[in-house]
């Protein structure tokens, strides 16, 4: 666990538990836990890399939709894309201020 603005953060963080305003740093993609999708973790894992999540992107979470927070709107380097939050879990990422 890693403490962030006193918060203990456990790693790796997925961008899909981050909230709205979360802030952070792309540090791998694994799509091995996403069976829920439909498809198969190696396409989802090509898909999230050609929208742009690449390792080392910087990633913003702009929006979360109404009913359970999903869909969100995730800024990654000058981009702004809906992602649901079970593709999203597939982003591991790293919050910004934290080494």
């Amino acid at each position: 666990m890693r403490s962030f603005n006193h918060v203990e953060v456990r790693a790796p963080l997925t961008l899909g538990e981050a909230a709205k305003g979360f802030k952070g740093t792309v540090a791998s993609i694994d799509a091995s836990g996403c069976a829920e999708t439909g498809l198969e973790p190696c396409e989802i894992e090509c898909r999230l890399m050609e929208m742009g999540f690449t390792e080392g992107a910087e990633v913003e979470i702009k929006h979360e939709g109404f009913w359970g927070r999903d869909p969100i709107a995730v800024k990654v380097n000058n981009m702004t894309v809906a992602l649901r939050r079970r593709e999203a879990n597939a982003i591991h990422i790293i919050p910004a201020g934290v080494p």
